[in-house]
């Protein structure tokens, strides 16, 4: 259940099928973050998304227009500026974001799409004029990567809802040791 307020939600285009509020643009997901906020943190951290949003639509856009390097690599260059902005943001977050599991997922996510434009830079070769990367592509990335924050936002909120904050566990704790043990292997195989 997500804790966006129920105005913000309405003001979403709505799926005709499911007739669930739904995003299709960055625009419209930096319009749904502007206005889902909890607390200073989220609303920084919303904001900050935000910025990621913009900053990747601006992408897509170079890229469906052109994919020469000399294009597109400087909206990319711009692009990993705003993530190392957001990524330094998100490392100094409080503790209690820290031990949310969704957390160090977002950091991988963030480190993820870095290495990923860093790699469309560098490996094309020095004779072609065109990066390796399509719109479709960088925008299935940033979807991803944008996706990974908003659920790190959304647990977050649900946690501030919680009755009593302040008993803070891992449900991991509340496991029993089969339980336990079918997480940690379930985890190996994962990390593979």
């Amino acid at each position: 259940m997500s804790s966006f307020p129920p105005s913000t939600t309405q003001r979403l285009s709505t799926d005709p099928f499911s007739d669930l509020p739904g995003i299709d643009t960055f625009d419209g997901l930096s319009h749904l973050l502007r206005g889902a906020i909890a607390d200073e943190d989220s609303r920084i951290f919303s904001e900050n998304l935000g910025q990621l949003a913009a900053q990747a639509e601006g992408v897509v856009a170079g890229l469906r227009v052109s994919r020469h390097r000399d294009h597109v690599s400087p909206l990319l260059m711009d692009m990993l500026t705003v993530l190392r902005a957001h990524r330094a943001f998100v490392v100094n977050l409080d503790t209690t974001w820290r031990g949310l599991y969704e957390y160090a997922a977002y950091l991988q996510t963030l480190n993820n799409l870095r290495v990923l434009i860093g790699q469309w830079l560098v490996h094309a070769a020095p004779w072609d004029d065109e990066l390796g990367v399509t719109a479709a592509e960088f925008e299935l990335a940033a979807w991803r990567t944008l996706g990974e924050g908003m659920l790190l936002v959304d647990v977050y909120e649900q946690w501030l809802l919680r009755d009593d904050p302040d008993e803070q566990h891992s449900a991991l704790g509340e496991l029993q040791a089969p339980q336990v043990a079918k997480v940690l292997q379930w985890w190996q195989k994962l990390r593979r």
